[in-house]
């Protein structure tokens, strides 16, 4: 594992995708030790995961449990190679951490759980939790004064879960301004294609009838993904959700749009996607 990945924040479009492609190749690195996993998640969600942590939330690394500090809910708590790739660049743990991932014991498991440390909010291994979880945290924070806010990151399969709209009319009922969601959007779970599951279009209309400010954006262009930032920032009054299209594999071409929720990744097919990555970093 590469232990010189770390970065600083920035707010330059330019770094960050330099920033989310490196996470990309530590994906593909982290998976392909079992040769097997949530590498096709990783890869489409590496954007937003790459924004929110190094140009948006207000965190502090070394005092992961800092009262002010803004929340971060990973609701589909399965997708941990970008989240932990993502962590250990920011400076939550030694990178060389890494090479333990999903071994019998590591703190890295499978499903991201507080047995890591404070900077895990919650555990939501179970799908469809991290909403409720998100609103609860939202409306303490309003009630108490503080500033911090609360952003979760949910798939679009959870959807189908009850348990979610529950939270979203509660959130929006309350206006709960500071709760931000981001729903990554890649139309694939377990069975397969959204669509050939449990079709859930329009989702624009279904989250703005629930009272939120909605935005459907390409989760893989940086630029948007950052104006969308600023545009959440600057308008109160209602909770925020964001629709963002991500393409599972992106930025391997050999992998991208291949819907594999639990993705076999032999050496030869992990050597091709980190080769054609490379060939991003070096055109």
């Amino acid at each position: 594992m590469d232990t010189a990945l770390r970065f600083e924040p920035t707010r330059t479009a330019g770094e960050l995708r330099a920033i989310a492609l490196a996470l990309r190749k530590q994906v593909v690195r982290m998976v392909a030790r079992t040769g097997q996993g949530y590498v096709q998640q990783g890869l489409g969600a590496a954007d937003l995961f790459t924004a929110l942590y190094f140009a948006e939330l207000r965190q502090r690394p070394q005092t992961p449990d800092w009262p002010e500090r803004d929340r971060f809910i990973l609701s589909t708590a399965h997708n941990t190679a970008i989240f932990y790739a993502t962590l250990a660049a920011r400076g939550y743990f030694p990178p060389a951490l890494l090479d333990s991932y999903c071994d019998d014991g590591s703190p890295l498991e499978i499903n991201a759980s507080e047995r890591l440390g404070p900077m895990i909010e919650a555990t939501c291994g179970s799908l469809g939790q991290g909403l409720s979880v998100g609103v609860g945290m939202a409306a303490t924070l309003k009630r108490t004064g503080g500033g911090s806010r609360v952003f979760v990151m949910l798939g679009d399969g959870e959807l189908q879960e009850g348990q979610v709209w529950e939270a979203a009319m509660g959130a929006g009922n309350w206006r709960l301004d500071n709760l931000c969601l981001i729903i990554d959007a890649n139309d694939m779970q377990v069975e397969g294609h959204i669509d050939h599951v449990q079709p859930h279009e329009p989702l624009t209309d279904k989250w703005r009838a629930f009272g939120w400010r909605v935005e459907d954006i390409d989760g893989n262009d940086m630029d948007a993904i950052l104006a969308m930032l600023d545009r959440v920032r600057a308008t109160p009054g209602q909770p925020h959700c964001i629709i963002a299209r991500t393409l599972v594999g992106k930025g391997a071409p050999s992998l991208e749009g291949l819907l594999g929720h639990n993705l076999r990744l032999p050496p030869e097919t992990a050597a091709q996607a980190l080769m054609e990555l490379d060939r991003k970093a070096h055109p």
